[in-house]
């Protein structure tokens, strides 16, 4: 298929689910729950426990309300039952197996049945079409590949829609921009800041990223912004668009952002229950439009069902709007593992590239480092952050002040700029770390 015969956005052909009311969806919501909640407690051992514990039994799920009467899972129930304790099913039906990095502790282990991969490539085709990708698009697929769930989710996912995919995986930017410029695919699939990493190195080579045939950036793995979104669409001339998912509860595809709308993730809530608790006082259930801690329950897996799941990602549950059943989330602020408690002020790295990009003079690129001084008692704040190429010594110094009063302002503490030189600090490859702290340990 030609790029020409690609159907525009409003032909789209919907999943049944995604077109039912809300009083139908939850219904099925309801149904698939308590199948759910049963079924985990019969065949994992720990939720049999927890569930005894906390004095709870499936049978006292009678309305979706009650789920709130039931313990949350964390990730660290899924450390301590490393590697294959979750697992629901006999070894022999479990068809892949996926793991974290296990960077900052025991590496967290999930499993797919057959039918499970099928769902996954399912809703990720959904959440890929949603944002505007095509069957007989091409799909350029620069999630990384191997145990983190990010590539072959994307993968199975856009091929189940139909597209021509091309696995390049992270890293290797100079070959990226090659096949971007050779391939011709119409869509990208990156993080937001490699996706950043990549149009700064076309610029560098004297390519416009806005001449290649991308048309499509469907991004997701870390939180960003309004205001990155509009940087990266200015750049490239593309539709970005955000996909939302967590290895815990699937992987990508657990909500993804409508193309015609742009106004945050729909959540597909045939396979996923939602709920945002207070993230300071876990036992209180938020309403919708309250921001808080996001928190799921699976309504289909077979090989690792999980109940009210701490994602630890700050949001909140907005009404549907392209997808009228399915509530939406809002833009991810943060992980309340990632805040910083800055002289009694929580900050999130978000809050930073929000007000960094709506100075022109400044980049999207940044690192937050945290420093106790000797002898001082007060943690302090350096952001350091590149300027852009065309800014003056003069422009630089502005900038810098600009930064440091508006943060103050909206965060409400007091920081450090330093301005570097552009192409100075660390450059994305998938996902990019941007707090360094070097307090002294205790």
């Amino acid at each position: 298929m030609t790029q020409e015969t690609v159907a525009p956005t409003s032909e789209a052909v919907l999943d049944r689910e995604e077109t039912i009311s809300r009083d139908e969806l939850e219904a099925l919501q309801l149904s698939r729950l308590q199948h759910t909640v049963a079924y985990a407690y019969d065949r994992v051992p720990l939720y049999k426990r927890k569930f005894d514990e906390h004095g709870v039994h499936p049978t006292d799920l009678r309305e979706l309300s009650d789920l709130g009467k039931f313990p949350f899972t964390t990730k660290e129930d899924l450390r301590l039952e490393y590697p294959f304790g979750m697992f629901a099913v006999p070894q022999h039906e479990v068809a892949r197996i996926h793991a974290s990095s296990g960077t900052t502790g025991r590496a967290t282990v999930v499993g797919y049945t057959k039918k499970d991969l099928a769902d996954w490539a399912k809703l990720v085709a959904r959440s890929l079409r949603a944002s505007g990708v095509r069957p007989g698009m091409k799909v350029h697929n620069a999630y990384g590949y191997g145990l983190f769930t990010g590539g072959m989710g994307a993968h199975a996912g856009a091929e189940a829609l139909g597209c021509t995919v091309i696995p390049i995986s992270g890293g290797q930017t100079e070959r990226q921009i090659t096949l971007i410029q050779d391939f011709k695919p119409d869509a990208i699939l990156a993080t937001p800041t490699y996706l950043l990493t990549i149009a700064d190195a076309m610029m560098k080579q004297g390519i416009d990223p806005a001449s290649t045939s991308l048309k499509y950036a469907v991004l997701g793995a870390e939180p960003w912004t309004e205001e990155m979104r509009h940087e990266l669409e200015v750049m490239m001339n593309i539709k970005a668009c955000d996909i939302y998912g967590l290895s815990e509860v699937m992987g990508p595809g657990v909500a993804g952002e409508a193309v015609e709308t742009q106004d945050g993730s729909h959540i597909w809530e045939d396979h996923f229950r939602p709920e945002i608790i207070d993230a300071f006082d876990p036992s209180v259930v938020l309403g919708d439009g309250e921001p808080g801690e996001l928190v799921f329950t699976s309504l289909t897996k077979e090989a690792l069902p999980i109940i009210r799941y701490r994602t630890k990602d700050l949001t909140r549950l907005l009404p549907g709007t392209a997808r009228p059943a399915h509530r939406r989330m809002g833009r991810i602020t943060g992980r309340s593992d990632d805040m910083i408690i800055l002289r009694g002020v929580n900050l999130f790295p978000s809050q930073i590239e929000e007000i960094a990009l709506r100075i022109p003079e400044l980049s999207p690129h940044f690192q937050l480092e945290l420093t106790r001084p000797e002898g001082q008692r007060m943690d302090q704040l350096t952001v350091k952050i590149e300027r852009r190429e065309t800014v003056t010594v003069e422009g630089v110094a502005s900038a810098a002040k600009v930064l440091q009063q508006q943060i103050k302002i909206h965060v409400g503490s007091s920081c450090t700029v330093d301005v570097v030189e552009p192409g100075s600090l660390e450059r994305s490859n998938g996902k990019l770390r941007r707090i360094y702290d070097m307090r002294p340990k205790a």
